[in-house]
């Protein structure tokens, strides 16, 4: 499953995050991509409901979204790089993985891989150094496994990755390997 956290529709977030579903295809997978600019999400309030046995009492769209994700091996989370860290709309959605912080939930997460596709207009690759550590914590704690990260630095103008052939052809390289690997559930 991709997991676009861009609100620029076909962008370069996009764009990256089909590359790597494209390859991951190639290899035989079934891939689905998520724009959570097209989605109803509202910001986790800590209520944990979902603790307590119930649907997030939110009633968005994010109750059907964890029945996805519960059937993914991989989710590549896109993301540009906004004020060093994620967009507000993939903060959202990551912020609602608490979900599956809850002992009973966690089997439902755990074991599952994670790519990180991240373009960003800087040209310093230190630029995304928080946004992936951010990542990097989150995939760790919830018992995830990182199995690589595609940092695009210096891409501005709408599609502007297509134009980068070293980038579209690594980005379907790591669906490829993606598509290999089977989450332990």
């Amino acid at each position: 499953m991709g997991v676009v956290g861009s609100a620029r529709k076909n962008g370069n977030t996009q764009i990256l995050v089909q590359g790597i579903l494209d390859g991951a295809k190639l290899a035989g997978a079934e891939v689905e991509i998520l724009l959570l600019a097209g989605i109803e999400l509202k910001d986790c309030d800590g209520c944990h409901a979902c603790w307590r046995g119930n649907s997030c009492a939110k009633g968005d769209d994010m109750n059907d979204l964890y029945r996805k994700i519960s059937e993914s091996d991989v989710i590549v989370f896109g993301t540009p790089v906004y004020w060093y860290g994620p967009s507000g709309l993939m903060k959202c959605f990551l912020d609602r993985f608490v979900y599956f912080n809850c002992p009973t939930n966690r089997p439902q997460i755990k074991g599952k891989g994670v790519i990180l596709a991240i373009p960003f207009e800087e040209s310093d690759l230190g630029t995304a150094g928080p946004l992936v550590e951010m990542f990097q914590r989150s995939i760790r704690f919830l018992e995830m496994r990182h199995l690589g990260t595609i940092l695009v630095p210096g891409v501005t103008i709408k599609g502007e990755v297509r134009k980068k052939d070293d980038v579209m052809k690594t980005a379907s390289q790591l669906g490829r390997e993606a598509a290999q690997f089977r989450a332990a559930h």
